[in-house]
């Protein structure tokens, strides 16, 4: 992201915000993931950071703590770090989550064969996933999140020391990765019964060596909320009409329903605004910056956030409404680790600066030492407006160029 020096400068000038990256470095390997790296990089999508996260041990628990239930993780437990986590957001890790989604790989081993291994594979597909290989002892299968093969990770874990078993388990984003981490669980922490996954980069496992009773879990008030709404709706009505707005608006919507498995709440049609609910953050995420994208291709800015409730979905979203700029800024805000950060879309006239920016360098130095001669000499001959008229066209060139 060299190239974008220039561009993030800017931003942070006229933002106050840091800008980790403009566009992305990830690379795409399907169709999927191609098409969106290059809305990425074509709209020059900024990533702001709003809050600075600290990632420390004790603060990924607590995230773990806050993403599974506390009633979900017994207390007869050892937390371990067995490899420390970056204490930065990266860019390339949150864009590969976007878009290749939550599912996680959980692979489960008894140190010796039983019955269990059956009643784990049944549980798992209860639950919607996916077996993908099972033997006496082991078992790879697929759900839908880490956090969900986390939960019934200690599940299993629990149920395997009540019948005196070992059970080792581990999360990963393939099937092999997730049995690497679980060959280094052992060779760092020994045989015992626990489940080891990453988070920020860092790898961690929670350790259990005395049998446990879950307790009961109730259903979370917390899910996963995007509230967008349409900045200055009222100025756009009056130039466009509110058909025009609510054609976008039912396009968003039906994106939303039909692409990102998103559920409508509050939506009144010729609105400006709504909220939905998704069945994890990557696709509210998801959601939020493909509605800034084609609201931005349509005329329309937008502002949305992402939030475990209605609530701090809606608070998320008015912090676009903090941000200084000249104009208001099309931004998805939400929460990372314990950081708040957001997705900019820049407009097209700001794309365009950009440009000049970073693939005009000398250009632009030439445009500006002449018009500087030109200026000076003026100047010194007493004809003080033939600067003005040379930066006049100067600005005119670089914008038709």
């Amino acid at each position: 992201m060299a190239k974008y020096g220039l561009s993030r400068y800017l931003v942070k000038l006229l933002t106050n915000h840091e800008a980790i990256s403009m566009g992305t470095k990830y690379f795409p390997t399907t169709p999927i993931e191609t098409e969106y790296v290059e809305l990425f990089n074509y709209t020059q999508t900024a990533l702001l950071e709003i809050e600075k996260a600290n990632i420390t041990t004790d603060s990924i628990f607590q995230n773990l703590i806050r993403d599974l239930g506390e009633e979900n993780i017994p207390k007869n437990h050892d937390f371990y770090e067995l490899k420390p986590a970056d204490n930065k957001i990266e860019e390339y890790a949150l864009v590969s989550n976007i878009i290749m989604g939550s599912d996680r790989y959980l692979f489960i081993e008894l140190h010796h064969p039983s019955h269990l291994i059956n009643v784990f594979s049944d549980i798992i597909m209860s639950e919607k996933g996916e077996i993908v290989e099972k033997s006496s002892t082991e078992l790879v299968a697929k759900l839908f999140s880490k956090n969900d093969a986390i939960k019934l990770a200690i599940r299993f874990i629990g149920m395997g020391l009540e019948n005196n078993l070992t059970v080792s388990a581990a999360v990963g984003m393939t099937g092999a990765a997730a049995i690497e981490r679980s060959i280094n669980f052992t060779k760092n922490i020994g045989n015992f019964s626990g489940v080891a996954f990453t988070k920020l980069g860092g790898e961690f496992a929670l350790v259990f060596d005395s049998p446990f009773i879950m307790r009961e879990s109730k259903s979370s008030e917390f899910q996963n909320y995007l509230f967008i709404d349409v900045i200055d709706s009222t100025k756009f009505i009056d130039k466009h009409g509110r058909d025009y707005l609510v054609e976008l608006m039912n396009g968003i919507k039906t994106f939303i329903e039909e692409e990102c498995e998103g559920e409508l709440e509050g939506y009144r049609e010729g609105g400006d605004d709504f909220i939905a609910r998704f069945p994890s953050k990557d696709l509210a995420i998801r959601a939020g910056l493909d509605s800034a994208w084609f609201g931005l291709n349509n005329g329309v800015k937008i502002r949305a956030g992402i939030g475990k409730s209605r609530r701090e979905a809606g608070e998320k979203a008015q912090l676009a409404d903090n941000i200084n700029s000249f104009t208001p800024l099309s931004l998805v805000v939400f929460e990372l680790a314990n950081g708040v950060y957001a997705y900019n879309v820049p407009s097209e006239f700001a794309r365009t600066i950009f440009s000049l920016l970073n693939n005009h360098k000398m250009k632009l130095f030439g445009i500006f030492l002449l018009v500087f001669i030109i200026a000076y000499f003026g100047a010194v001959l007493g004809y003080n407006w033939v600067g003005l008229v040379a930066v006049a066209i100067a600005l005119i060139y670089a914008l038709a160029s």
